[in-house]
This record gives structure tokens, C-alpha cells and sequence, in this order.
């Protein structure tokens, strides 16, 4: 199998990708591979990977910014997987979004949620939903769109207070 990338020489570095179900792999030459940032010889993470071949696409390393507040480098991400402050996901935003986006599916990270709380954690979160579109028909002054909000919030709630009721009987 030739390199996808030169199509001259053998591809002896295999990579495999699944996003959202689909799998893409991509076959490169060793040169290939090493212009691309990855090192064939060493051993590969998966920063490596995902900051190597950013949205799917293997391109060149960017370049080695820092983080403005601990100077963490981007080749220092690369190596340890991990930032140094809460100022390394702005200075870092670009190429964090595409792996997180990867791993969780979504922009967002959600994490899990026992099965006897996640009736209790859906409440909440369409509450506090609710609660903003009050606050901006409020703001809109929209009255009737907040009388309708108000309701929805206090049947949420009142189904609320009742779930948490039977469950301590």
C-alpha cells in the first residue's frame, strides 16, 4: 500500500480515527509520518495524535506559543498531556476544541450522573433554563411569555418537591 500523503514509497504507519461513529485511516511512509510531527520511533500519545493531525487532517506542527500566565509551551502540552492554568485553555483554545469536541462528542464536557440523580440533575438544569428566558422576557418586557415561564418553573419544581417526597418514603 502506497503513502496516502506522497503516494511514492511504502506506508508503514497506519493510523485509525473514529468521530461520531465513522472511522477514517490514514496510511504514511515513515518521511511522511515524521513531517506530519509524529515520531515513529518513540512513543506515541494521543496528544501526539490529535494535536498532530488536528481535525482529521495531518498537517505540520504549529508553532511552540506559550501561555502568557505559566509559559507552558504547546510542545510541553504535547508531550505531558496536560496544561499548566486556567489561561492555557484560552492561549490553547484552538487546538483544545477539536479534541474535545473528539472525545466527548460535543463542545462541552458532561460527565456521568448516577441513574438516582439524573432525574434530580435534568430538573435542575431546565430550571435554571427557564429561569434565563425569565430573566430576558422580564428584560424584553414580554410579560405574557414570562407569566408562561414562571408557571413552567414552578411545575418543575413542584414535580421536584414530589419526586424527592416519594423517594424517602
Amino acid at each position: 500500500m502506497l503513502c496516502e500523503s506522497c503516494n511514492e514509497h511504502e506506508a508503514t504507519v497506519h493510523l485509525t480515527q473514529v468521530v461520531d461513529g465513522s472511522v477514517k485511516k490514514v496510511h504514511l511512509c515513515e518521511d511522511c509520518a515524521a513531517k506530519s510531527g509524529l515520531d515513529v520511533h518513540g512513543p506515541i500519545s494521543i496528544t501526539d495524535i490529535l494535536l498532530g493531525m488536528g481535525g482529521g487532517k495531518i498537517d505540520a506542527m504549529a508553532e511552540d506559543r506559550s501561555c502568557a500566565r505559566c509559559h507552558l509551551r504547546r510542545s510541553d502540552f504535547k508531550k505531558t498531556g496536560r496544561l499548566g492554568c486556567p489561561s492555557c485553555y484560552e492561549t490553547f483554545g484552538t487546538e483544545l476544541l477539536p479534541m474535545i469536541k473528539a472525545m466527548h462528542r460535543r463542545e462541552q464536557h458532561s460527565g456521568k450522573v448516577p441513574s438516582s440523580e439524573s432525574m434530580t440533575v435534568k430538573m435542575t438544569a431546565e430550571v435554571a433554563i427557564l429561569q434565563q428566558q425569565l430573566e430576558q422576557a422580564v428584560a424584553a418586557e414580554d410579560y405574557e411569555k414570562a407569566a408562561r415561564l414562571r408557571d413552567a418553573i414552578a411545575e418543575w419544581r413542584a414535580k421536584a418537591a414530589a419526586d424527592s417526597e416519594a423517594e424517602q418514603k
